[in-house]
């Protein structure tokens, strides 16, 4: 029997590109098999490819829909199929609409909600047995600084990341006689692919004037953190939200203007 059949199981929701992706390499690189979920097709094939390369053995590709209870419940088994158990499930699939409150179609509002904060609740149901199975089950559940902090044409996604994160302290709230932990990771701004398409020389200017560590995050930097947060090393960590924002969240108003003003030689 090959040795990775042993190996600890992660299952990443969007993982076909992105944040999702990086986590998943993070694992796979920390000798983890890897079930990627992504509901788009294309790109999670070409992901899984990818991957597969070095590690066909320990990556199964899933299609799925995570807002639809029947296709969750078949990815589930199709992981206990394959792996026979699941240690880290991280719930990172998401979809973002940027409209203000008075545009926000109640079509998008449900379309949100039912990726961002149905999807992970559904997820977390489906694959609790096998979490329970793995005596030791983690659940990291990438939320958003948006979830932290109002921010302008966010009424729906601040919102839904707002209500992972309490589905997050519920999670680990009753889920703990199970010996499962939940955590939340907050990310701020993350330099992704769409990031770059969409975010313009404005846009990045006023993100750097806000971070204190006066960049983008990476996707790397992410993984790492969902990675810490879902392994042994975290054992006595559950129901916390960890922002991995250069220091977005705790910065106050008015910072950029005093960074520029006592900055100088140290």
């Amino acid at each position: 029997m090959n040795a990775s059949t042993h190996a600890p199981v992660a299952v990443v929701t969007g993982a076909a590109r992105g944040i999702g992706l990086a986590i998943a390499r993070w694992f796979l690189a920390h000798g983890h098999r890897v079930a990627l979920i992504d509901v788009d097709a294309p790109r999670l094939d070409a992901a899984a490819g990818l991957l597969a390369t070095d590690h066909s053995e320990r990556v199964l590709a899933l299609h799925c829909d995570v807002s639809l209870p029947a296709q969750v419940q078949d990815a589930a088994e199709k992981v206990r199929e394959r792996f026979g158990r699941t240690d880290a499930l991280v719930n990172n699939a998401g979809v973002a609409i940027f409209e203000p409150i008075s545009g926000t179609s109640f079509e998008d509002w449900r379309r949100v909600m039912a990726t961002n904060l149905d999807g992970p609740f559904l997820c977390a149901q489906a694959f609790l047995p096998l979490l329970r199975a793995s005596g030791a089950g983690s659940i990291v559940n990438i939320a958003s600084i948006s979830g932290l902090r109002a921010s302008t044409l966010r009424v729906a996604y601040g919102t839904s990341k707002a209500a992972l994160i309490h589905l997050t302290k519920q999670q680990a709230v009753e889920l703990a006689s199970f010996g499962i932990r939940s955590n939340a990771i907050a990310p701020g701004p993350v330099e992704t692919a769409m990031a770059k398409q969409v975010h313009t020389a404005e846009i990045r200017a006023d993100y750097h004037a806000s971070v204190p560590l006066a960049r983008y995050g990476l996707e790397e930097e992410i993984a790492a953190a969902v990675g810490f947060l879902a392994g042994s090393a975290a054992s006595y960590i559950t129901g916390q939200v960890l922002a991995v924002d250069g220091g977005f969240d705790a910065a106050g108003v008015g910072l950029p203007t005093f960074r520029a003003q006592f900055a100088g030689p140290a």
